[in-house]
């Protein structure tokens, strides 16, 4: 029997990649469609895809499938056929090629089965997910963006949203997708009639909020066709104006892809002009926020004194001063005193028992 999941130490596997010669291509891709089976599903596609030396995640439920992976050029089309051949619905998937990368963001093929492809916490027995809104490409966007009295709506997390967005977009401020939803809807109340327009990272959150959209009485919705990858790609090969600003964030190891030059975002630290995001380096934080050369340097990648002295203790001391403290927030607007989540925790407490119920 093949084997169907990684055996190798994963230090060992990142060295391997780093020794390749051959050029890599990063892709993302998405498709809902109904899966029977997705343990079987996984199973046979991960065996295929691990010849074909595929590194990257890919999540398979029984709504679809979800990945961004990183193939050896030579073997692109390969995999490409692969994919398609997995399932009739997956025959022609459009494939997001990254904008800025050096293919050496994965070293792993890591495929899980979940409950769905995208958390939405929707569990209404009539949402309709193969009712969506209409798909635009590129120069489609930029005509519709400019017309008077459409709504851009930016379906990202804050962090996302932060370093990078399309020009005039509303930022739906949550730290998830499932929370983004009902608040979407809420902050649109009395513009069902408008054009509305919704964008994501590739494609797969904003093709779902734009179905819920509608399933809430909102008539004339859009999404941008394979989201920021695929419209920053096709802007650029055909020399159209770019309508985003910044960097898109991406969740690799590059942590970001530029799409244009303009910085938008500060460092948290010191608010100099920076959209470089970093972990914090104190193993009991790894809080993600955006943090510039010199502060990297004065912090030694720490997001404050406090993480900056306690990364340098012995082990031992390190685990007293985290005896019953909240770890891994991993994300800096989860923080308690950060605005954005307050913002959040009042929506909440607003909400009706009715409304709660509905999520």
């Amino acid at each position: 029997m093949p084997v169907l999941h990684n055996r190798v130490n994963n230090e060992e596997l990142r060295q391997r990649m780093l020794a390749e010669t051959e050029p890599r291509t990063t892709v993302s891709f998405y498709k809902y469609f109904h899966i029977a089976d997705p343990a079987a599903f996984r199973n046979a596609l991960y065996v295929q895809l691990n010849e074909l030396k595929v590194f990257g995640r890919i999540y398979i439920a029984a709504e679809g499938i979800n990945g961004q992976v990183s193939v050896p050029q030579s073997l692109y089309e390969a995999f490409r056929d692969a994919l398609y051949a997995a399932a009739p619905e997956l025959n022609g998937i459009r494939m997001n090629i990254a904008v800025d990368d050096d293919g050496r963001s994965f070293w792993v093929l890591r495929m899980k089965v979940r409950p769905k492809i995208v958390a939405d916490g929707i569990d209404d027995p009539t949402f309709d997910m193969s009712r969506t809104g209409k798909y635009l490409k590129a120069g489609e966007y930029n005509e519709l963006a400019e017309k008077p009295g459409t709504i851009i709506v930016d379906m990202r997390n804050h962090y996302e949203y932060e370093v990078g967005h399309f020009e005039n977009a509303i930022e739906v401020p949550s730290d998830t997708f499932r929370d983004q939803l009902p608040m979407a809807v809420d902050m649109l109340r009395g513009n069902e009639d408008k054009n509305i327009i919704m964008y994501c990272t590739g494609g797969i959150r904003c093709e779902k909020a734009s179905a819920y959209m509608l399933h809430n009485g909102f008539r004339n919705v859009f999404h941008v066709e394979g989201g920021i990858i695929e419209y920053a790609r096709k802007a650029k090969e055909e020399g159209l104006p770019v309508k985003f600003r910044g960097k898109n964030f991406v969740f690799d190891e590059r942590l970001g892809e530029r799409i244009t030059d303009e910085v938008i975002a500060q460092c948290h630290q010191c608010g100099a002009p920076c959209d470089t995001h970093t972990n914090c380096k104190n193993d009991g934080c790894h809080l993600l926020f955006i943090q510039c050369e010199a502060c990297a340097a004065k912090y030694s990648g720490c997001c404050s004194e406090v993480c900056h002295e306690e990364k340098d203790l012995t082990p031992d001391e390190q685990r007293e001063r985290r005896a019953g403290r909240e770890n891994g927030m991993m994300i800096f607007n989860k923080s308690k005193d950060h605005p954005l989540r307050k913002h959040r925790d009042e929506w909440k407490e607003q909400r009706t028992p009715k409304d709660e119920s509905e999520q």
